[in-house]
């Protein structure tokens, strides 16, 4: 079975999930792992708003997954970023 790994980011879970399956909704830890940072940059990432804020499902507060592959995408699209080749 292959396992998607993300270190010891989130708790391990990311290491944990087989893949293909993700939770549509995750936890805090989960979703900052999902996007591969600590839940501090996570948190960083939801307050300045280059993350989505979460929805509140009873007592859970959940991430939705699509949400936050959106804002992934979205994430250093105004600023030019280091890997950029000057020559491609």
């Amino acid at each position: 079975m292959r396992i998607f790994g993300a270190g010891n980011v989130g708790g391990n879970f990311m290491a944990k999930t087989p893949l293909p399956w993700l939770p549509r909704g995750m936890n805090r830890t989960q979703a900052a792992a999902y996007i591969g940072v600590s839940a501090g940059t996570f948190d960083k990432l939801v307050d300045d708003g280059r993350m989505p804020k979460p929805l509140r499902i009873g007592a859970r507060v959940i991430f939705d997954r699509w949400k936050l592959d959106a804002a992934f995408e979205a994430l250093g699209e105004d600023e030019p970023n280091d890997f950029d080749n000057p020559w491609d």
